[in-house]
């Protein structure tokens, strides 16, 4: 996983380190593996999100990766608020809002909030308004109608966007390093409206980042040590290794949420409703879980091979929504996972992501009733992964 530099001021970033202690997990079939867990809050200088400790500088974030090589580094998040990245997303919306689309979509990862509002230049220096309106105008001819996770230019772009966190330009002009190696007149682009966006919107949008770490960060010390092991123990196969890149954006997509692989990038909205309080822990951990996937998308696709059936073309999806949902749930419900507070949400009721924003409907709305009837089955540990997958493809 790429790891940058970190920078001695303007805000963009100094890493924290906080650790989550290893905890036993429950024994039984499923659950057999007491794993270390670390949490890595790469963020601003003056954020103080691991309870009580000042922000790290390398050198003794070295040392404590050093001191902690006899333990199990699982998992391993590392949070980023960065500049780039956000700028990136913000002119997408942007673009998005001027050619007519929605902000944001109720298909497929739920029911939308409600659209974002273009921003009001009113009162702008006539300098500024010239250029972030070229930004606009430039995503808007092409980049806004690309998807930001199916669209290999635009995956590029947000991996290198994120590697230069650091930075304070594209070009190279301040260091070597700095040189992102994007189309050139994107990079002129962005750099043209990164004073326009810092001055105006970035501080806003960089808080309201660090206060969804700040929520999220005690959720994934105190449960995600549990629900990593469960959930690689589901898929039958090990939770990564490396650590797992995740960027915090102000705005994240239609989706509000979507995952990249090789390296394993996540990218997520702070500011999505549908990503708040336990809902973003459930969402971070089932973007996550795309790293797992393999096991069951080869399974179901033999399975249904093996009958000449079409493979229902999101049943993966909605099984992993549903499998992070449920043992969330349920570990609320047990008691295994807890929560001084969940924001009014009463542990024993707890109501998944996708259930509770309306994923199982229209081509998932036949998906929910067989997973009930045939894989919860596996996840109580009553039948057997290859069991569950036949039961789903015979019934489907």
């Amino acid at each position: 996983m790429r790891k940058e530099e970190p920078s001695g001021g303007g805000g963009f970033g100094d890493t924290i380190l906080s650790r989550v202690m290893s905890s036993s997990l429950r024994n039984g079939s499923c659950w057999t593996a007491t794993l270390a867990a670390l949490l890595l809050l790469a963020i601003g200088d003056t954020a103080d999100l691991s309870a009580g400790a000042a922000p790290m500088r390398r050198t003794e974030l070295q040392a404590a990766q050093q001191s902690s090589g006899a333990e199990s580094p699982l998992p391993v998040f590392e949070l980023h608020s960065g500049f780039w990245v956000n700028l990136h997303h913000f002119l997408y919306l942007q673009a998005r809002l001027l050619n007519g689309n929605s902000s944001s979509m109720d298909s497929g990862r739920g029911e939308a909030p409600p659209n974002d509002a273009p921003v009001s230049l009113i009162d702008f220096p006539a300098e500024e308004i010239r250029a972030w309106q070229a930004a606009v105008a430039f995503y808007a001819k092409d980049l806004a109608g690309r998807d930001l996770l199916l669209n290999g230019e635009m995956e590029i772009i947000n991996g290198r966007l994120s590697a230069m966190e650091a930075c304070p330009e594209l070009e190279g002009k301040s260091s070597a390093v700095c040189a992102s190696g994007l189309q050139r007149d994107l990079v002129e682009v962005l750099d043209r409206a990164a004073p326009v966006y810092r001055a105006h919107w970035w501080a806003q949008q960089d808080r309201v980042n660090r206060e969804w770490i700040a929520r999220v960060a005690p959720m994934v010390r105190q449960m995600g040590v549990e629900l990593s092991a469960q959930l690689a123990d589901v898929y039958q196969r090990p939770w990564p290794v490396e650590r797992l890149r995740v960027d915090v954006v102000w705005y994240g997509g239609p989706y509000g949420a979507y995952t990249s692989l090789s390296p394993v990038h996540v990218t997520i909205s702070s500011h999505d409703a549908r990503n708040q309080g336990i809902y973003g822990f459930e969402v971070l951990f089932h973007e996550s879980s795309h790293t797992l996937a393999g096991a069951v998308t080869e399974a179901i696709a033999h399975e249904f091979r093996e009958r000449d059936k079409p493979i229902p073309r999101d049943l993966w999806h909605a099984l992993l929504f549903y499998t992070t949902g449920e043992l969330v749930r349920r570990d609320l419900a047990y008691g295994t996972m807890s929560l001084a507070s969940l924001q009014g949400t009463d542990p024993s009721s707890y109501e998944p992501y996708a259930a509770r924003f309306g994923l199982y409907s229209g081509g998932w709305d036949r998906f929910r009733g067989m997973l009930d009837l045939y894989w919860r089955p596996y996840l109580e540990g009553k039948v057997s992964f290859e069991t569950a997958v036949a039961r789903l493809a015979a019934a489907l």
